[in-house]
């Protein structure tokens, strides 16, 4: 059939499905029939007129009917009640054997460290640190052993703690994606801790005092960590164990599984939050009322978590689907220079990255190897004299501005420029650039040249400014000036150009679209934090501890090898993330630059109506 024909013998009907949709129909019934109808001659007409107008007007036609249909489906109400009654329930049934794991390692844990305070005297002052020993036995020859509990403001107190558990339990679940190798050496060192804390007051004859007091807020809290341990193995399984899908696909399903046992225990650590910051300092309520509200404390989480879905899978789950909807791999290719969300924004840096993890990891080892040679091997410094990483949360990164600045060295903040420099010019070249014959800005880029070199030390130099302050407005600097200076070291190596028309560049692309870089570096800065936060964990802890065990140093070298080993990993850490913080400037240049200029929209445009003959026929582009 001829594409005249076709329309005029569907013209009409397309025409009242139109008006319908004007007027805003929400008849389902009737959406239904006009998709259907509209659907049909659609294939056709990709069938017989793929590159016609015809077709594109029947895309959009089916669009509007299929946003009409979802736009007026009602959502269900009890979604919320659906998730804590039967989705929730479910996931824990069939994690069930991660659940009792994470118990058994727990249960394990404090058995390990009440055994040990038992047969060595001083393991609660390794364990818990000699600060806390020193201030719990004066609390104890003062009468009033539980006196930690009440010499913080009780708001201030309660947030504070809920903060610092709520990290415990997200490291505890986020080390699972190292094939629970880190959940595992989270759930191991917090029950030694425990054990040996709760060996401490037993060892002094102060079991039930120590026990009621402590308690009341560990029933919720002890028991959200052993939870936050079991989402973690159950993120960490998808890895080990794939079954029939990829490995991908499968850490995909692990992962949101665990993340949805993740959102269930957040109220516990609110309330036991709560409960420690406001209720366990009044250890004058009588012993058998504490008792007793620890029971429960503890029922409530046995009931929920173990009872509850046991009975659910006796009786049978109204959900089928818990794991929702895995969208397919996309393989389509990068294209930077649309217009792109945040959110976009995000998702092709992370597929970027996905694809070439092992030459962006390769770049970050060997820059990391240069500096380690030339810092630890040519200045004639003791490693544990230039760097020193306290066994605290946080302890790495109040080292980074260190890698930048040494007073006794100021030759290697040179070195480390030129470290990151080599670090861009290796991640630009990574950077597929298209070409396009009507756009003589965008050219296939040259072999790498002075230029571009000058353009990377600039930025790196800039970069590294913004890293020398040693106070928390190095947080401020990398989160709201170090994206500008990315943006402007890839301007430069791009158009290869000087600094400043480089600059004026970005002032003129950036100014009212701040926003969208913020928000991306929010985004990448606390992924960057996390990582760094993981050198800081038990699972780093046993690996010092394994290579002490098995080679012998003596305590000196021992000490130099730890901080090698720490500087080393921070280091790679933060090479890999100013390549992932390079791609970011890449696309979100392009994104700003089309905001401004629609170079590539005026493009499509100026190929609408575009021609070609086939077999002597006129078939649009």
């Amino acid at each position: 059939m001829r594409e005249s024909k076709f329309i005029r013998q569907n013209k009409e009907k397309w025409q009242e499905f139109e008006e319908l949709l004007d007027r805003k129909t929400e008849d389902p019934d009737k959406l239904r029939d006009l998709f259907i109808q509209v659907t049909d001659d659609l294939s056709y007409a990709r069938t017989f007129y793929p590159n016609r107008s015809v077709r594109v007007y029947l895309n959009g036609l089916a669009q509007r009917i299929f946003f009409g249909i979802y736009k007026s489906r009602k959502s269900r109400r009890n979604r919320f009640v659906n998730f804590w009654t039967d989705e929730l329930p479910k996931i824990v049934y069939e994690s069930r054997i991660q659940f009792r794991l994470s118990l058994l390692i727990f249960l394990t844990a404090i058995l390990i460290g009440v055994v040990s305070s038992i047969y060595e005297p001083e393991f609660a002052r390794v364990i818990l640190g000699d600060n806390y020993v020193e201030m719990t036995m004066e609390n104890i020859e003062s009468g009033d052993p539980m006196k930690v509990y009440k010499s913080k403001d009780a708001f201030g107190s309660s947030l504070g703690i809920t903060a610092h558990n709520m990290l415990l339990a997200f490291l505890a679940f986020v080390t699972g994606i190292f094939f629970s190798i880190g959940t595992v050496g989270m759930l191991i060192f917090n029950g030694i801790m425990v054990g040996a804390f709760q060996y401490f007051f037993i060892e002094r004859g102060l079991f039930w005092d120590s026990f009621l007091t402590i308690w009341m807020h560990g029933a919720f809290e002890i028991s959200a960590i052993i939870l936050a341990g079991a989402a973690g193995l159950v993120m960490g399984k998808g890895l080990v164990f794939p079954g029939t899908y990829s490995r991908t696909k499968s850490f995909q399903i692990a992962s949101r599984r665990g993340i949805k046992i993740m959102l269930s225990i957040a109220p516990l650590f609110v309330i036991a939050g709560f409960i420690e910051g406001f209720v366990t300092r009044m250890t004058d309520i009588p012993n058998i009322l504490r008792g007793a509200f620890i029971l429960l404390c503890f029922g409530l989480v046995y009931f929920y978590y173990f009872w509850y879905p046991k009975y659910k899978a006796r009786i049978g789950f109204n959900t089928d689907d818990v794991d929702g909807e895995i969208p397919p791999d996309q393989l389509y290719p990068i294209i930077p220079e649309r217009i792109k969300s945040g959110g976009e924004l995000f998702s092709d840096i992370f597929r970027f990255v996905r694809s070439n993890l092992g030459r962006l990891s390769r770049n970050a080892f060997l820059a990391t190897l240069v500096f380690c040679t030339v810092a630890f091997g040519l200045s004639g410094i003791r490693a544990s004299d230039m760097f020193f990483f306290p066994w605290e949360m946080g302890g790495v990164l109040d080292q980074i501005p260190r890698f930048f600045r040494q007073e006794n060295l100021l030759w290697l903040s040179f070195v480390q420029i030129a470290i990151i420099a080599w670090v861009m010019i290796r991640t630009y070249k990574m950077i597929p650039f298209p070409v396009r014959p009507n756009a003589e800005s965008d050219k296939e880029p040259k072999k790498i040249n002075w230029k571009h070199w000058l353009g990377a030390v600039t930025g790196s130099a800039a970069l590294t400014v913004c890293l020398l302050p040693y106070t928390w407005a190095t947080i401020l600097l990398a989160v709201g000036v170090a994206p500008i200076v990315f943006l402007w070291a890839f301007a430069m190596m791009r158009n290869q150009s000087w600094a400043l028309p480089s600059l004026a560049r970005i002032i003129q692309l950036v100014p009212g679209r701040i926003g969208r870089v913020l928000n991306l570096s929010i985004i990448l800065f606390f992924i960057v934090f996390f990582f760094f936060i993981l050198l800081d964990t038990t699972l780093v802890w046993f690996i010092l501890q394994f290579i002490g065990m098995n080679f012998q140093f003596e305590q000196t070298g021992m000490t130099d090898l730890a901080t090698i080993l720490m500087a080393g990993g921070a280091l790679f850490v933060l090479y890999l993330s100013i390549s992932v913080y390079y791609v970011a400037a890449w696309l979100s240049y392009y994104t700003l630059r089309e905001i401004k200029e629609a170079g590539h929209l005026r493009e499509e445009i100026d190929t609408i109506g575009m021609h070609r003959q086939i077999r002597g026929l006129a078939r649009e582009d």
